[in-house]
């Protein structure tokens, strides 16, 4: 399988060297696109010197559009096989990258979630944000029928032609609810595995909020009943 990982980015100057290095150190990416969604602290200053057409490619985003805009624009771009979501804010470790792919190689899924929730080491910090997720994922499983245990991760990898004529929309962090929405209502084959978590605070650059996760309430509650 050739292995695409997308990026997408705003305003990470301070990690998206070492986010580049960890990929690249796991050795199973065939491609890394990072896209820049209009960053403006120094970020795509960094990325020049790591512009590579043969490994690392990036894309620009000429103004800020949102974290789904970014990961539409990645997939449009992507060449692989499967493709891996991964955050630029250091909080998702690609030392996972094998436990997350295992499924699909084994024949068995064909979208596989990292659960931060299913008993894999992580920092213990933002406890209402945990309760968010988790009053989200409680909603996804009413809504849909299925037993998931954590909705909003950020590892989210799936074989290319799962999204081949998806009709996505979403241009903030309403990606997550509209993806997994979307799948399960296609009854695509769908694995968790645990991944480790270390999440950053809000005072560290945490980006989403409150007003975010009531957009992913609509979102669940729209796609349950329209495309």
């Amino acid at each position: 399988m050739q292995i695409s990982v997308i990026i997408p980015t705003f305003n990470e100057a301070k990690t998206i060297y070492e986010i580049i290095r960890r990929v690249q150190a796991e050795n199973v990416a065939d491609e890394i696109l990072v896209v820049d969604d209009g960053s403006t602290d120094g970020t795509r200053q960094v990325m020049e010197s790591l512009n590579d057409k043969d490994t690392v490619r990036m894309i620009l985003h000429e103004r800020n559009q949102g974290k789904g805009a970014a990961i539409r624009t990645g997939i449009q771009q992507a060449k692989g096989d499967v493709i891996i979501i991964q955050d630029a804010d250091l909080e998702y470790n690609p030392r996972d990258y094998r436990a997350l792919l295992q499924p699909i190689e084994d024949g068995i899924a064909d979208v596989v979630y990292g659960s931060r929730f299913l008993g894999a080491p992580r920092r213990p910090v933002m406890f209402w944000h945990m309760v968010a997720n988790q009053l989200l994922t409680l909603m996804t499983n009413i809504l849909y029928n299925t037993i998931l245990t954590d909705m909003e991760t950020g590892y989210k990898v799936f074989k290319r032609e799962v999204v081949r004529d998806l009709r996505l929309r979403a241009k903030r962090f309403d990606f997550e609810p509209e993806f997994t929405a979307k799948i399960l209502k296609r009854k695509t084959r769908l694995f968790e595995v645990p991944i480790t978590f270390n999440p950053r605070d809000y005072d560290e650059g945490k980006k989403i909020g409150l007003k975010d996760a009531f957009a992913a309430v609509w979102a669940l509650l729209k796609y349950r009943f329209v495309d």
